[in-house]
């Protein structure tokens, strides 16, 4: 989702929680994939072929 440009608040009523708890969530992508951005994160994603397109 993040790939696709959601934001926290889209992330959460899709997956039905909390936009806090979806923004926690999505930082810790960000951190495990040692990137500073939802851009970078979405361009790892592209490039393993995880995202949607």
């Amino acid at each position: 989702m993040v790939a696709e440009g959601a934001t926290n608040r889209e992330i959460g009523e899709r997956l039905f929680m909390a936009e806090k708890t979806a923004s926690v969530h999505v930082s810790r992508i960000l951190a495990k994939l040692d990137v500073r951005s939802r851009t970078e994160a979405a361009a790892v994603a592209h490039r393993h072929g995880l995202a949607r397109v």
